[in-house]
Protein backbone atom coordinates (compact mmCIF):
# COMPACT_ATOMS: atom_id res chain seq x y z
CA UNK A 1 0.00 0.00 0.00
CA UNK A 2 2.78 2.40 0.94
CA UNK A 3 4.64 1.58 -2.27
CA UNK A 4 1.49 2.11 -4.35
CA UNK A 5 0.86 5.44 -2.66
CA UNK A 6 4.49 6.48 -3.24
CA UNK A 7 4.28 5.59 -6.95
CA UNK A 8 0.98 7.45 -7.22
CA UNK A 9 2.50 10.59 -5.69
CA UNK A 10 5.51 10.39 -8.00
CA UNK A 11 3.26 9.95 -11.04
CA UNK A 12 1.09 12.91 -10.04
CA UNK A 13 4.21 15.00 -9.44
CA UNK A 14 5.58 14.13 -12.87
CA UNK A 15 2.19 14.81 -14.48
CA UNK A 16 1.94 18.19 -12.76
CA UNK A 17 5.50 19.06 -13.76
CA UNK A 18 4.76 18.08 -17.34
CA UNK A 19 1.60 20.21 -17.40
CA UNK A 20 3.39 23.22 -15.95
CA UNK A 21 6.19 22.95 -18.49
CA UNK A 22 3.73 22.44 -21.34
CA UNK A 23 1.92 25.62 -20.32
CA UNK A 24 5.24 27.46 -19.90
CA UNK A 25 6.41 26.48 -23.37
CA UNK A 26 3.02 27.33 -24.89
CA UNK A 27 3.03 30.74 -23.19
CA UNK A 28 6.63 31.33 -24.28
CA UNK A 29 5.69 30.58 -27.88
CA UNK A 30 2.71 32.93 -27.74
CA UNK A 31 4.66 35.69 -25.99
CA UNK A 32 7.55 35.40 -28.46
CA UNK A 33 5.32 35.41 -31.54
CA UNK A 34 4.34 38.74 -33.04
CA UNK A 35 2.99 39.96 -36.34
CA UNK A 36 3.27 43.12 -38.40
CA UNK A 37 0.91 44.33 -41.10
CA UNK A 38 3.31 45.46 -43.82
CA UNK A 39 1.37 47.04 -46.68
CA UNK A 40 -1.49 44.61 -46.35
CA UNK A 41 0.75 41.55 -45.92
CA UNK A 42 0.67 40.00 -42.46
CA UNK A 43 4.17 38.95 -41.50
CA UNK A 44 4.31 36.59 -38.51
CA UNK A 45 7.56 36.27 -36.56
CA UNK A 46 7.98 33.23 -34.34
CA UNK A 47 10.81 34.20 -32.05
CA UNK A 48 13.13 37.16 -32.46
CA UNK A 49 13.81 38.95 -35.74
CA UNK A 50 16.94 40.65 -37.03
CA UNK A 51 16.86 44.20 -38.35
CA UNK A 52 19.97 44.95 -40.39
CA UNK A 53 21.34 48.48 -40.39
CA UNK A 54 21.93 50.16 -43.75
CA UNK A 55 23.37 53.60 -43.11
CA UNK A 56 23.71 55.92 -46.10
CA UNK A 57 25.39 58.60 -44.02
CA UNK A 58 28.93 59.97 -44.13
CA UNK A 59 29.09 60.45 -40.36
CA UNK A 60 27.46 57.52 -38.50
CA UNK A 61 29.53 56.45 -35.50
CA UNK A 62 30.51 53.00 -36.83
CA UNK A 63 30.01 52.62 -40.58
CA UNK A 64 29.62 56.21 -41.75
CA UNK A 65 30.67 56.57 -45.40
CA UNK A 66 30.89 52.82 -46.11
CA UNK A 67 27.64 52.58 -48.07
CA UNK A 68 26.87 56.10 -49.20
CA UNK A 69 26.40 55.31 -52.88
CA UNK A 70 23.70 53.19 -54.47
CA UNK A 71 25.88 50.30 -55.63
CA UNK A 72 27.66 49.86 -52.30
CA UNK A 73 24.40 50.13 -50.38
CA UNK A 74 22.68 47.54 -52.57
CA UNK A 75 25.64 45.16 -52.34
CA UNK A 76 25.59 45.38 -48.53
CA UNK A 77 21.83 44.82 -48.42
CA UNK A 78 22.19 41.68 -50.56
CA UNK A 79 24.94 40.46 -48.21
CA UNK A 80 22.68 40.96 -45.18
CA UNK A 81 19.88 39.06 -46.93
CA UNK A 82 22.23 36.14 -47.59
CA UNK A 83 23.10 36.11 -43.88
CA UNK A 84 19.48 35.82 -42.75
CA UNK A 85 18.25 39.34 -42.05
CA UNK A 86 14.48 39.82 -41.62
CA UNK A 87 14.17 43.60 -41.95
CA UNK A 88 16.52 46.17 -43.47
CA UNK A 89 16.53 49.56 -41.74
CA UNK A 90 17.54 52.34 -44.12
CA UNK A 91 18.85 55.58 -42.63
CA UNK A 92 20.00 58.74 -44.34
CA UNK A 93 20.76 60.97 -41.35
CA UNK A 94 23.00 60.24 -38.40
CA UNK A 95 21.41 60.17 -34.95
CA UNK A 96 24.73 59.83 -33.12
CA UNK A 97 25.38 62.24 -30.20
CA UNK A 98 26.03 65.82 -31.38
CA UNK A 99 24.72 65.09 -34.87
CA UNK A 100 23.28 68.10 -36.70
CA UNK A 101 19.82 67.91 -38.25
CA UNK A 102 19.72 67.18 -41.98
CA UNK A 103 17.24 68.85 -44.31
CA UNK A 104 14.32 66.64 -45.30
CA UNK A 105 15.01 66.79 -49.04
CA UNK A 106 18.68 65.89 -48.63
CA UNK A 107 17.69 62.96 -46.45
CA UNK A 108 15.10 61.85 -49.04
CA UNK A 109 17.70 62.07 -51.80
CA UNK A 110 19.91 59.68 -49.83
CA UNK A 111 17.34 57.03 -48.92
CA UNK A 112 14.79 57.01 -51.76
CA UNK A 113 16.95 55.39 -54.49
CA UNK A 114 18.06 52.40 -52.39
CA UNK A 115 14.55 51.79 -51.02
CA UNK A 116 13.16 51.86 -54.55
CA UNK A 117 15.87 49.48 -55.83
CA UNK A 118 15.47 47.04 -52.94
CA UNK A 119 11.70 47.03 -53.34
CA UNK A 120 12.01 46.36 -57.08
CA UNK A 121 14.48 43.49 -56.64
CA UNK A 122 13.09 41.98 -53.41
CA UNK A 123 9.36 42.78 -53.29
CA UNK A 124 8.82 40.55 -50.23
CA UNK A 125 11.57 42.28 -48.22
CA UNK A 126 10.45 44.30 -45.22
CA UNK A 127 12.16 47.70 -45.29
CA UNK A 128 12.03 50.24 -42.48
CA UNK A 129 12.93 53.90 -42.73
CA UNK A 130 15.06 55.27 -39.90
CA UNK A 131 13.96 58.90 -39.71
CA UNK A 132 12.32 61.29 -37.30
CA UNK A 133 11.09 63.58 -40.11
CA UNK A 134 7.55 62.92 -41.30
CA UNK A 135 8.23 64.13 -44.84
CA UNK A 136 11.13 61.68 -45.19
CA UNK A 137 9.11 58.82 -43.73
CA UNK A 138 6.17 59.48 -46.05
CA UNK A 139 8.36 59.45 -49.17
CA UNK A 140 10.16 56.31 -47.99
CA UNK A 141 6.85 54.47 -47.54
CA UNK A 142 5.79 55.63 -51.00
CA UNK A 143 9.01 54.19 -52.45
CA UNK A 144 8.52 50.80 -50.81
CA UNK A 145 9.33 50.93 -47.10
CA UNK A 146 6.84 49.34 -44.69
CA UNK A 147 7.91 50.47 -41.19
CA UNK A 148 8.73 53.86 -39.71
CA UNK A 149 11.56 53.74 -37.16
CA UNK A 150 11.46 57.08 -35.35
CA UNK A 151 14.29 57.54 -32.84
CA UNK A 152 12.60 60.61 -31.37
CA UNK A 153 9.28 58.95 -30.49
CA UNK A 154 7.42 61.71 -32.28
CA UNK A 155 9.06 64.51 -30.29
CA UNK A 156 11.00 66.06 -33.18
CA UNK A 157 8.17 66.25 -35.72
CA UNK A 158 4.66 67.03 -34.56
CA UNK A 159 3.21 65.52 -37.75
CA UNK A 160 4.71 62.06 -37.28
CA UNK A 161 1.92 60.39 -35.30
CA UNK A 162 -0.77 61.63 -37.70
CA UNK A 163 1.28 60.35 -40.62
CA UNK A 164 1.66 56.90 -39.08
CA UNK A 165 -2.11 56.75 -38.61
CA UNK A 166 -2.75 57.88 -42.18
CA UNK A 167 -0.34 55.34 -43.66
CA UNK A 168 -1.49 52.55 -41.31
CA UNK A 169 2.06 51.21 -41.04
CA UNK A 170 4.05 49.67 -38.18
CA UNK A 171 5.83 52.24 -36.03
CA UNK A 172 8.89 51.95 -33.80
CA UNK A 173 8.29 54.21 -30.79
CA UNK A 174 11.68 55.05 -29.32
CA UNK A 175 12.51 56.88 -26.13
CA UNK A 176 14.93 59.77 -26.53
CA UNK A 177 15.65 62.45 -23.94
CA UNK A 178 16.40 65.67 -25.79
CA UNK A 179 17.61 65.54 -29.38
CA UNK A 180 20.80 64.19 -31.00
CA UNK A 181 22.63 67.47 -30.48
CA UNK A 182 21.92 67.62 -26.73
CA UNK A 183 20.87 64.14 -25.55
CA UNK A 184 24.21 63.09 -24.08
CA UNK A 185 24.89 66.30 -22.16
CA UNK A 186 24.67 64.85 -18.64
CA UNK A 187 21.26 63.11 -18.91
CA UNK A 188 19.51 62.77 -15.55
CA UNK A 189 16.54 60.73 -14.30
CA UNK A 190 14.99 60.24 -10.89
CA UNK A 191 14.02 56.74 -12.06
CA UNK A 192 15.00 55.84 -15.62
CA UNK A 193 12.60 52.89 -15.90
CA UNK A 194 9.63 54.81 -14.53
CA UNK A 195 10.26 57.90 -16.66
CA UNK A 196 10.53 55.88 -19.86
CA UNK A 197 7.41 53.91 -18.93
CA UNK A 198 5.49 57.16 -18.38
CA UNK A 199 6.68 58.50 -21.74
CA UNK A 200 5.63 55.30 -23.50
CA UNK A 201 2.24 55.29 -21.73
CA UNK A 202 1.39 58.84 -22.76
CA UNK A 203 2.41 58.30 -26.38
CA UNK A 204 0.68 54.92 -26.66
CA UNK A 205 -2.55 56.59 -25.56
CA UNK A 206 -2.14 59.22 -28.30
CA UNK A 207 -1.35 56.60 -30.95
CA UNK A 208 -4.23 54.41 -29.83
CA UNK A 209 -6.62 57.36 -30.12
CA UNK A 210 -5.43 57.77 -33.73
CA UNK A 211 -6.06 54.11 -34.46
CA UNK A 212 -2.43 53.00 -34.79
CA UNK A 213 -2.19 49.24 -34.17
CA UNK A 214 1.32 47.95 -34.88
CA UNK A 215 3.67 49.60 -32.40
CA UNK A 216 7.09 48.36 -31.37
CA UNK A 217 8.85 49.82 -28.33
CA UNK A 218 12.54 50.76 -28.26
CA UNK A 219 13.86 52.03 -24.89
CA UNK A 220 16.53 53.98 -26.74
CA UNK A 221 19.91 52.75 -25.59
CA UNK A 222 22.33 55.65 -25.92
CA UNK A 223 19.64 58.23 -26.64
CA UNK A 224 19.87 60.50 -23.61
CA UNK A 225 21.22 57.91 -21.16
CA UNK A 226 24.39 57.59 -19.14
CA UNK A 227 26.37 54.36 -19.01
CA UNK A 228 24.58 53.34 -15.80
CA UNK A 229 21.16 54.21 -17.26
CA UNK A 230 21.85 51.96 -20.26
CA UNK A 231 22.82 48.99 -18.12
CA UNK A 232 19.87 49.49 -15.81
CA UNK A 233 17.64 49.39 -18.88
CA UNK A 234 19.29 46.26 -20.21
CA UNK A 235 19.07 44.48 -16.85
CA UNK A 236 15.35 45.29 -16.56
CA UNK A 237 14.26 45.11 -20.20
CA UNK A 238 11.51 42.59 -19.39
CA UNK A 239 9.79 45.31 -17.35
CA UNK A 240 8.63 47.01 -20.55
CA UNK A 241 7.52 43.79 -22.21
CA UNK A 242 5.36 42.74 -19.28
CA UNK A 243 4.01 46.25 -18.70
CA UNK A 244 3.00 47.05 -22.29
CA UNK A 245 2.71 43.66 -24.04
CA UNK A 246 4.30 45.09 -27.17
CA UNK A 247 7.25 43.76 -29.17
CA UNK A 248 10.53 45.19 -27.85
CA UNK A 249 13.19 46.34 -30.29
CA UNK A 250 16.73 47.02 -29.08
CA UNK A 251 19.59 48.86 -30.73
CA UNK A 252 22.71 47.77 -28.87
CA UNK A 253 25.04 46.95 -31.72
CA UNK A 254 28.54 48.42 -31.24
CA UNK A 255 27.23 51.28 -29.09
CA UNK A 256 29.32 53.39 -26.75
CA UNK A 257 27.84 51.71 -23.66
CA UNK A 258 29.75 48.63 -24.81
CA UNK A 259 33.04 49.92 -26.14
CA UNK A 260 33.48 52.64 -23.52
CA UNK A 261 32.91 50.13 -20.71
CA UNK A 262 35.71 47.99 -22.16
CA UNK A 263 37.98 50.85 -23.28
CA UNK A 264 37.99 49.63 -26.88
CA UNK A 265 36.85 51.05 -30.24
CA UNK A 266 33.52 50.48 -32.02
CA UNK A 267 35.32 48.24 -34.52
CA UNK A 268 36.52 46.03 -31.66
CA UNK A 269 33.11 45.68 -30.04
CA UNK A 270 31.57 42.72 -31.90
CA UNK A 271 31.99 40.30 -28.98
CA UNK A 272 30.46 42.82 -26.59
CA UNK A 273 27.56 43.37 -28.99
CA UNK A 274 26.89 39.63 -29.14
CA UNK A 275 26.91 39.37 -25.35
CA UNK A 276 24.49 42.30 -25.07
CA UNK A 277 22.19 40.79 -27.69
CA UNK A 278 21.96 37.52 -25.77
CA UNK A 279 21.16 39.38 -22.54
CA UNK A 280 18.46 41.36 -24.36
CA UNK A 281 16.94 38.18 -25.80
CA UNK A 282 16.89 36.60 -22.34
CA UNK A 283 14.92 39.60 -21.13
CA UNK A 284 12.31 39.53 -23.88
CA UNK A 285 13.71 41.51 -26.82
CA UNK A 286 12.03 40.45 -30.06
CA UNK A 287 13.87 42.54 -32.64
CA UNK A 288 17.63 43.09 -32.62
CA UNK A 289 18.84 46.03 -34.70
CA UNK A 290 22.34 45.03 -35.77
CA UNK A 291 25.33 45.93 -37.91
CA UNK A 292 26.67 42.37 -38.08
CA UNK A 293 23.88 40.09 -39.30
CA UNK A 294 25.89 36.86 -39.53
CA UNK A 295 27.15 37.08 -35.93
CA UNK A 296 23.71 38.06 -34.63
CA UNK A 297 22.03 35.23 -36.56
CA UNK A 298 24.42 32.68 -35.08
CA UNK A 299 23.87 34.03 -31.56
CA UNK A 300 20.09 34.02 -32.07
CA UNK A 301 20.14 30.43 -33.36
CA UNK A 302 22.08 29.17 -30.33
CA UNK A 303 19.78 31.13 -28.00
CA UNK A 304 16.66 29.64 -29.59
CA UNK A 305 18.04 26.08 -29.50
CA UNK A 306 18.82 26.49 -25.80
CA UNK A 307 15.50 28.17 -25.03
CA UNK A 308 13.59 25.18 -26.39
CA UNK A 309 14.72 23.20 -23.36
CA UNK A 310 14.40 25.85 -20.66
CA UNK A 311 12.20 25.05 -17.65
CA UNK A 312 11.88 21.46 -18.82
CA UNK A 313 12.52 19.11 -15.93
CA UNK A 314 10.41 15.97 -15.92
CA UNK A 315 12.44 13.94 -13.39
Amino acid sequence: MARSYCCDVRFKSKLLNFAQNYIFNLESKVLNTFSLNCKGRLKVFEGAALMGILNLTPDSFFDGGNYNNLDLAFEHAVKMLSEGVDIIDVGGASSRPNAAKLGAQEEIDRVAPIIEKLNANFPELIISIDSYQAAVAEEAIRKGASIINDVSGGDLDEHMFALVAKLNCPYVLTHMKGDPSTMQLQPEYDDVLLEIAKDFSAKLLRLDALGVKDILLDPGFGFGKSLDHNYELLANLSYFKHLFHRPILVGLSRKSMLYKALDITPKESLNASTAAHIMALERGAQILRVHDVKAAKEALTIFQLTHRFSKRNLE
